[in-house]
């Protein structure tokens, strides 16, 4: 049972990995150009929801802080995915064999853990705070 479940760990990481990454060719003037306007679509859009935010909240100070919250919100999933997939082959894989491993890929796990709990929950806990906080 655990080495089918460090195999299935094992191929979720490779699939992650290998599937992520972008080979790209040579790009002609158009593709330097669509990127070009890609890049400033972003831009627009990242500047239009951090304005939302500073409406939202009332404060520049506020908006922003909510603003990087929901970002680290965002990034802190596949990062701690990936986090909890690397300790459980430290715990199921290298464990076996080495029982230090095995306790380092637990607490490995758990900090993980922690670490994707409170990164979800902080952006709330701000909201809260800062809406029914501050009277």
């Amino acid at each position: 049972m655990k080495k089918i479940t460090a195999v299935m760990i094992i191929v979720l990481i490779a699939i992650m990995l290998f599937g992520s990454n972008f080979v790209y060719a040579e790009t002609t003037a158009t593709e330097t150009n669509n990127s070009d306007s890609q890049l400033i679509k972003i831009k627009e859009n990242s500047a239009k929801t951090l304005d939302e935010y500073k409406q939202k909240y009332g404060s520049d100070a506020y908006g922003l802080t909510a603003f990087i919250l929901n970002i680290i919100r965002i990034y802190s999933i596949p990062f701690c995915f990936l986090g909890i997939a690397i300790s459980a082959i430290y715990q199921y894989v290298i464990g076996i064999r080495k029982l230090d491993n095995q306790e380092k890929g637990l607490v490995m796990m758990v900090s993980f853990v922690t670490i994707l709990v409170i990164c979800q929950i902080l952006p709330l806990a701000f909201a809260v705070v800062v809406k029914f906080g501050r009277g």
